[in-house]
């Protein structure tokens, strides 16, 4: 009577570990048919030789990407990258702050300042080339380098951030 349970209990263990055994093989083909999906007879090392020129193309465009974002790096230092502009009333008998100088700089603080004087019967503008944060051939009013400071100080501001 013991022998029989022990028989009973090892065939039950026996067709358990079979059916685990069976489910994994099922998953194992299956997921082999889906990698041979759509290819016509080949061998699977003919599947895995097209998947590594897909790898070799896809290497090589991610080069090719890198290597155009290294340039655009390289010359985004000579784009626009601070701008400031700072409003003040220049003289007394106007209302309101009318007049402004805008700061346009590039990485190197290389750039333009462009004022703007407003009076009551006319406004006037100026532009001075700037490099490295200075007047190129002329001087520079105080307004005009707080609007330079301000276009530097908020670059480094949004760095941070």
């Amino acid at each position: 009577m013991q022998q029989i349970i022990v028989i009973n209990s090892l065939f039950g263990i026996i067709l358990l570990w079979l059916c685990i055994l069976s489910f994994y093989l099922y998953k194992l083909i299956s997921r082999y048919k889906n990698l041979l999906k759509g290819i016509d007879k080949d061998s699977l090392t003919s599947v895995l030789e097209k998947v590594l020129k897909d790898i070799d193309l896809d290497r090589k465009d991610i080069e090719t990407i890198i290597s155009k974002v290294d340039d655009l790096e390289k010359r985004s230092v000579f784009y626009i990258q601070k701008v400031g502009i700072m409003r003040f009333n220049p003289f007394s008998d106007t209302g309101g702050d009318q007049s402004f100088i805008l700061a346009i700089l590039d990485e190197m603080d290389n750039g333009v300042v462009i004022s703007s004087l407003h009076t009551r019967g006319i406004t006037r503008w100026y532009a001075k080339n700037i490099e490295s944060g200075k007047g190129l051939n002329y001087d520079l009013s105080k307004e005009e380098l707080e609007a330079i400071k301000n276009a530097t100080t908020l670059k480094k501001k949004n760095r941070r951030n």
